[in-house]
């Protein structure tokens, strides 16, 4: 599906999953290169910044919200010129769309928020796609907080399953975030060049949210490690009381049922056995061996 949004003299081109010959149909119409048309047509497994005559070719990969289904990272390829951007995304993006309605708002209000080419239309959907991560990340440390407070709650193990969900998605996040820093000193270089100096300021910004970005995935990373490390120990602790207070138990029935096994051995002469109240004499010496033994665990704090 090819999209056009005008504002001023800038045009910006959004092909949402587009068919080949609609990327045939942009290629010819914007004079783009033949390997630009045959990376468009495919996925991309690494980012990249390509830079020709005419335009900037950008490549960046943005990680799969918790709420979508699919590959675990979203594919967008930019083509920045000098009064277009061209858009190409496999898949439906919620960001890329709310920023349509905004490009589409500010056009209606005629009001010149963009500047005087097209990049600076990239450096703001930039932002909105940086912006929407951050609130991603706000999503996933509620997340952990509410993870915290089952795990204090005597929840360990169901917990372990939701620690591994979330660890899970904070590595699609740092996989498919892992090359943007490059991606983005290359476009500075390339940036200068095509649109002059004046436009070095928001290629550092964009840079800059990066790191903003980065360091709340980390700082998320970090909180997950320190929860998974506290569940385990909780964990292990429980797991440790069960099998102390079953070897306690099994300690206490030990002599109990050595008793009663020398009296069962078919000898001439066994005392108590065969005696009036033989059986409650025998009951009795057992429930004493096991009182005392809880007796002496108790006061060793075994118990």
């Amino acid at each position: 599906m090819i999209r056009k949004l005008h504002h001023r003299n800038l045009i910006w081109v959004d092909l949402e999953a587009p068919t080949q010959d609609e990327i045939r149909q942009v290629a010819r119409e914007y004079h783009l290169n033949p390997i630009v048309v045959h990376d468009l047509s495919s996925p991309t497994l690494k980012p990249k910044v390509d830079l020709y005559d005419r335009f900037i070719y950008l490549i960046l990969h943005f990680p799969k919200f918790r709420n979508q289904n699919g590959k675990s990272d979203q594919e967008i390829d930019f083509i920045l010129g000098k009064k277009f951007l061209i858009t190409v995304r496999p898949t439906a993006h919620e960001s890329v769309h709310l920023f349509a309605k905004l490009f589409e708002a500010q056009a209606v209000l005629d009001k010149d928020v963009f500047g005087p080419h097209a990049g600076f239309i990239f450096f703001q959907m930039l932002r909105a796609l940086y912006e929407s991560l951050m609130h991603e990340l706000s999503i996933i440390k509620d997340e952990l907080g509410r993870i915290e407070g089952h795990i204090f709650s005597g929840e360990e193990k169901d917990m372990v399953k939701a620690l591994s969900n979330v660890s899970r998605h904070l590595l699609d996040f740092k996989r498919s975030l892992s090359l943007h820093r490059d991606v983005f000193e290359s476009l500075e270089l390339a940036g200068r060049k095509f649109f002059g100096e004046q436009f070095s300021f928001e290629l550092r910004a964009l840079l800059s949210d990066y790191f903003r970005v980065e360091h709340a995935m980390q700082s998320n990373v970090e909180f997950l490690t320190e929860l998974r490390e506290t569940n385990n120990s909780l964990l292990s602790t429980k797991q440790n009381e069960v099998m102390k207070t079953l070897t306690i138990l099994a300690f206490i029935a030990l002599p109990a049922t050595t008793v009663l096994s020398l009296f069962q051995i078919e000898t001439s002469a066994r005392p108590i056995v065969g005696s009036r109240f033989d059986f409650w004499i025998l009951l009795l010496i057992v429930a004493c061996i096991a009182a005392g033994l809880y007796v002496w665990f108790r006061r060793k704090k075994w118990l």
